[in-house]
């Protein structure tokens, strides 16, 4: 039998207690989902509002990050246009630093088990409470000609997204707040119904950082995919200058220090994200003095976006046609969701009271 040295043993237990720590601290990580829907390219708003956030967040949490393209359903996109929807959003998740050696990335329609959790939840869903719900009466505004029960039902599907996982954070804009209250909502009533402590309460999330909120271009609200005033990771620098020289303005300021009105402090707000404190104070200044001169503000910040969307862009050109490296990110997205879905699924069916014969 080898002789092994005294210093030897005790450096080899020295690692299995470090592996055993590593083990510890990986099982205490909090669990953490969000998703975008697929419909469209992502934006300067889902950079700043939500993917900057998400890139920290995979580095100290265990991290779902799924693409919702059942939840696109609900506006009847084009059969033609649903896959590439979603490869263009795992793509900008990519491009964006989501790292699918840190996070799990996965498309929603793989993990079957959360319509499934969809299906029991709705059972305890009542439909008073969802036709209160803001984005409700927002979309029965905004299509009337189609007011499917998917929109009545959506706050429903979003609670089994993080169900599924048993998720302890949700990072939340302000427009969904009331949706992951409902969501613990469901959770506490499953848990009452059925007497049991299984479904977590999630807490919103946003990593100790204050929410951005990027405007659109024309003056008119938050940047938005199908508002049409959006300017989009994968957009060229000519297409940036193009659309920020479109942006809406006046005449200028008519006397010193006065308010701006909503579409210029658009255009600064977007500022203050992108450039310098020295750049920003520099035409904040101008606007007091009544100086100003929007080309010049125009020209600055479209060179600044630029500077923030080039590498994202670079990356997105790198990987788009990689047909096979995005094939096995969301295959293995998709095996790691489901094996935590499935224990759900399996859990769930047994409280509800299903067996098999």
């Amino acid at each position: 039998m080898t002789a092994y040295s005294v210093e030897f043993i005790i450096s080899v237990c020295h690692y299995f207690v470090i592996f055993a720590r590593l083990k510890e601290l990986l099982q205490i990580m909090d669990i953490v989902l969000s998703g975008i829907r697929s419909t469209g390219k992502l934006h300067l708003g889902n950079y700043f509002g939500a993917l900057c956030n998400f890139t920290r967040m995979q580095e100290e949490n265990k991290c779902y990050f799924f693409i919702a393209d059942i939840h696109s359903l609900t506006t009847h996109p084009d059969p033609k246009m649903l896959h590439q929807n979603v490869k263009n959003v795992l793509v900008d998740y990519l491009a964006a630093g989501i790292d699918p050696e840190k996070s799990v990335i996965y498309v929603q329609s793989d993990v079957r088990e959360t319509i499934e959790l969809y299906l029991y939840l709705n059972m305890h869903a009542y439909m008073g409470e969802l036709s209160k719900t803001a984005s409700f009466k927002e979309k029965a505004r905004k299509q009337p000609d189609n007011v499917n029960a998917g929109l009545l039902t959506y706050p429903t599907l979003m609670a089994a997204d993080i169900l599924i996982h048993n998720a302890d954070k949700v990072p939340v804009g302000k427009d969904q707040e009331q949706h992951l209250e409902m969501t613990r909502r469901f959770a506490r009533r499953f848990n009452n119904f059925y007497g049991v402590e299984y479904f977590k309460e999630p807490v919103a999330y946003n990593f100790g950082k204050k929410l951005v909120k990027i405007p659109g271009l024309d003056g008119s609200g938050k940047m938005g995919k199908s508002e049409g005033n959006a300017i989009y990771l994968s957009d060229t620098p000519k297409e940036i200058e193009k659309k920020v020289k479109k942006a809406l303005t006046d005449s200028g300021p008519l006397e010193p220090n006065s308010v701006k009105p909503d579409y210029i402090e658009n255009l600064f707000t977007i500022l203050r994200v992108v450039s310098t404190v020295e750049v920003v104070q520099h035409f904040e200044d101008l606007w007091n003095s009544c100086q100003i001169r929007y080309g010049d503000l125009k020209k600055q910040l479209a060179a600044d976006i630029i500077k923030v969307t080039s590498p994202i862009r670079e990356r997105i050109l790198e990987i788009k046609n990689d047909d096979a490296y995005l094939r096995k990110v969301t295959l293995e997205g998709a095996e790691k969701a489901r094996e935590n879905a499935q224990k759900t699924i399996a859990d769930v069916r047994e409280i509800v009271g299903f067996k098999k014969f």
